[in-house]
């Protein structure tokens, strides 16, 4: 019997924060949050999320912000 188990990325999920100035260049509405997570699937359907990720990344500097990086008010908004 062959079974197959594993781990593999999920959907990426991307939000504009449009109200919110870029903590380094000021620019407001640049600032875009990216979530990803892993799951552990079975046969292909995915059971549980092992882990996630959520950065930010402003369009006009190209600055990426961690999430233990993020501003009250970007923790807010998400």
């Amino acid at each position: 019997m062959i079974l197959f188990f594993g781990t593999r990325p999920g959907k990426i999920e991307v939000k504009q924060l449009l109200n919110i100035a870029c903590p380094f260049c000021n620019q407001t509405g640049t600032l875009k949050i990216s979530k990803t997570s892993n799951w552990f699937h079975f046969f292909w359907i995915k059971i549980f999320r092992i882990s996630s990720n959520t950065i930010s990344e402003c369009s006009h500097c190209k600055r990426v912000y961690f999430e233990e990086e993020f501003t009250e008010d970007m923790k807010n908004e998400i």
